[in-house]
Parts: C-alpha cells; structure tokens; sequence
C-alpha cells in the first residue's frame, strides 16, 4: 500500500517561490556570576536560598564536579529574558573571596519547587568553545499560511524545536519560521528548515514541523433537527404498583383457565 505523502511547501533551495524562513536569532553573551560553594546540606541550601542564592554544580567530561552559588535574581532575569534549554553562559566565580577566570558553561538542568515553582538548583556543563556541541534550539512560527487564510485550513504545530550541532559561540536562540507560502496538505520538513552556516541538523531529516490540514469535521444538523432536540422530552417509564401487577396475573390466570374449560368443552361434545 502506497504511503500518501502531504506535499512540502519549501525546497531546500528555496526556488519554488515561496518566502524561506529567517535564518536565526544570535545570543548575546550572557553572565552570571556566583563562588564556589564550601557548604552542603538541606539546612544550609535553604539558608543560602533565602539569602538570595541558587545552590548549583558544575560538571565535565572528565572533570571532579564542583558545587557553586548563583545569584537568584541574575539567573531569573536571564531565565525570564532568553528561552530555551542549553543556554551559553559565563560563569565569574570567586573561591576564598579571590575572582576565579571565567568558565563556559552550558545551562543543561533546571530544578523548581513543586508548590512554588521557584527554582532551587541548577546544572551547568563546562565546556570547550572549540568543540562542538549538540543543543535543542526553539522554532518560532511566524505569518499566517494561505491555506488557512484562504482555504479554510488549520496550522498544526508538529515540533516546537530542533536538534543541531555547531560550537556553543554558535549556537542561535531560536530559528524563525515564516509561512505565509503553505497551502492546504501540504508541510515542512525538518531537513527544509535553513540554518545558520556551522550549523547542522540533529534531528530526523524527515520529521515533520508544521503542516497545513484541513479543518476537523463536525456532525452537520438541520435546522428542524436542532429545534426538535431542544424541545423533545425524554420518554419516561412508569412503574408498575404491586396492586397493578396482582390484578395482570389474576386476569392471566382467569384467561387460562377459561381456555382449558373451553378445550374440554369442545372435547365432550365429540364424544
């Protein structure tokens, strides 16, 4: 059986007519600043944490991890500010109350507070700016499609992201999407989406990120129909009183006996 294909919208290179995504969003380079952390423990992690701290660790291939403290206020504000996972950061840490050289990073994991939501800790991977990276970069779709525009269809979100690898000084907040060329069945592919040069694609080649389909179809009803289901009455069932039902055997009996006296009857009158 033969698999049907929804047509693509975009070729790879972008000559069918069709307005091609934006390229990228670059990261400016962000800082946070913090110390080496000496003290462990739930008591102090709360202290540190109503003194305005996020306990956190650093981690590496290959390296001892090593805990720090980072200032709450400047990690929400870059949380709030910058979307995405994997976010590039420069970490200025001071040890013993010296400053310490600056140290890559890569935001990887974010803990919060079940009830309050606040984060509690946070997980960063030192790394090489030499060496390239596999990161997850959000996709933001912008333009409203032709085929919803004009054909009546609806814009369905397959992926909110990609998958790529290039060197973290490389690494784009987000990757537009423009689609006001997308008509009714038809989609776009993960391997259509243009990337930024040092940049290549992770994530399924084939994997489909946006599409164009036709609206979902809703049970049409009459005008007649629709009045008369909001003026029906349900049907209710009465139920019998002991009494009543006394009397139907009686009656049932009298009937049967009367039709065996009736037999017998007829019975005698051939003999």
């Amino acid at each position: 059986m033969k698999r049907n294909r929804s047509r693509s919208c975009f070729t790879s290179n972008g000559k069918n007519g069709f307005k091609e995504p934006s390229m990228s969003k670059k990261r400016e380079q962000l800082i946070l600043e913090g110390s080496v952390r000496e003290t462990s423990g739930t008591r102090e992690m709360g202290r540190l944490r109503r003194s305005g701290w996020i306990p956190g660790i650093i981690y590496g291939e290959g390296e001892k991890s090593v805990p720090v403290q980072v200032s709450g206020r400047t990690l929400g504000r870059l949380l709030h500010q910058h979307s995405g996972e994997s976010l590039l950061v420069t970490l200025r840490l001071e040890k013993g109350g010296k400053a310490g050289k600056d140290t890559p990073v890569l935001l990887r994991e974010i803990q919060h507070d079940p009830v309050t939501h606040d984060v509690i800790h946070v997980d960063f991977h030192h790394i090489s700016l030499t060496k390239r990276v596999v990161v997850t970069v959000p996709l933001e779709v912008k333009g409203e499609a032709v085929g919803v525009k004009q054909e009546g269809g609806m814009l369905e979100h397959i992926r909110w992201e990609l998958e790529v690898e290039c060197l973290p000084t490389e690494i784009p907040e987000g990757i537009v999407l423009h689609v006001e060329g997308l008509k009714l069945n038809q989609s776009l592919h993960a391997r259509e989406v243009p990337l930024p040069e040092g940049v290549t694609l992770k994530t399924d080649p084939e994997q489909v990120v946006v599409a164009c389909v036709p609206p979902k179809a809703e049970e049409a009803s009459t005008p007649e129909e629709a009045a008369a289901a909001e003026t029906a009455e349900p049907e209710v069932l009465k139920q019998k009183s002991k009494e009543e039902l006394a009397v139907e055997d009686a009656a049932k009996k009298e009937k049967k006996e009367a039709d065996q006296r009736a037999k017998e009857d007829k019975k005698e009158k051939k003999e």
